[in-house]
């Protein structure tokens, strides 16, 4: 593992463990029931049509610092919503991002789109932590997770209802994913050694996945060109955030991408 995805997960752990102490995993799963009910995260993006737009909201990042100091989480996604994304991301890591569940939350309340809970997710309590606070859709990390766990979590997600969207940037990763069954996976374009993002990762993967999954370019999407080389080689979707929320009006910079 990356030292800077090591550091994370062992902060993870001991977050983790205190909001076990603040909220036990039983009483936890008690706020399943009243659970707003799954949207289907991944029909919005396996639809026909052209590329579809997973549209990004976190408030900072580990290389980029404060991205949009003080900006309503309501407005930003329903521009994005306006201009045609079909589904939203929410970072809800705390420590590197400024994240919270409560974001996850008020942008779900605020649009109709299906929502994904972007986390370093290593543990079954984040996962029923996703859905008891509205979450559709629950981001996985290969190179976060062994086997063992990576096959525990994507099941714990099918099996209350959610999508897991399973990500990873090593080429050696995407058999462990393929054999999960996984029919939504995610490419990062960015290398977590090195922090740098490169579109020709996602690029030089596509003809190892296969035609019955959805494919999802994440990272270095900056512009409309960008988008057309990856709707060129067949990509189905594109996670994108950073680019969008450095512009005046993200809603706006989500319709150019689109070429709306």
């Amino acid at each position: 593992m990356p030292e800077i995805l090591d550091q994370i997960v062992t902060r993870k752990r001991a977050e983790i463990a205190l909001a076990r102490e603040r909220v036990p995993t039983a009483a936890l799963e008690g706020r399943l029931a009243v659970a707003p009910p799954p949207r289907d995260f991944f029909g919005a993006l396996a639809a026909p049509g052209p590329i579809k737009l997973i549209a990004e909201f976190k408030r900072k990042s580990p290389s980029a610092g404060e991205i949009r100091p003080g900006a309503a989480i309501e407005e930003v996604v329903g521009g994005y919503a306006a201009a045609g994304a079909s589904c939203l991301s929410i970072l809800t890591d705390a420590g590197g991002f400024g994240g919270s569940l409560v974001d996850l939350e008020s942008a779900r309340i605020a649009v109709p789109l299906p929502v994904l809970r972007k986390e370093f997710v290593i543990d079954r309590y984040q996962v029923i932590e996703a859905r008891a606070h509205g979450a559709d859709a629950v981001l996985l990390i290969a190179e976060c997770l062994d086997d063992c766990l990576l096959r525990s979590l994507y099941r714990d997600i099918l099996d209350l209802g959610m999508t897991p969207l399973v990500e990873l940037h090593d080429a050696e990763n995407l058999p462990r994913v393929l054999d999960l069954g996984a029919t939504l996976v995610g490419i990062n374009n960015r290398n977590l050694k090195t922090m740098t993002t490169d579109l020709d990762t996602v690029l030089r993967l596509r003809g190892r996945v296969p035609d019955d999954v959805v494919l999802v370019a994440e990272s270095g999407i900056r512009t409309r060109g960008d988008v057309e080389r990856l709707e060129a080689a067949g990509v189905e979707a594109m996670l994108v955030g950073e680019s969008l929320l450095k512009q005046p009006d993200p809603g706006r910079a989500a319709a150019t991408l689109l070429g709306r």
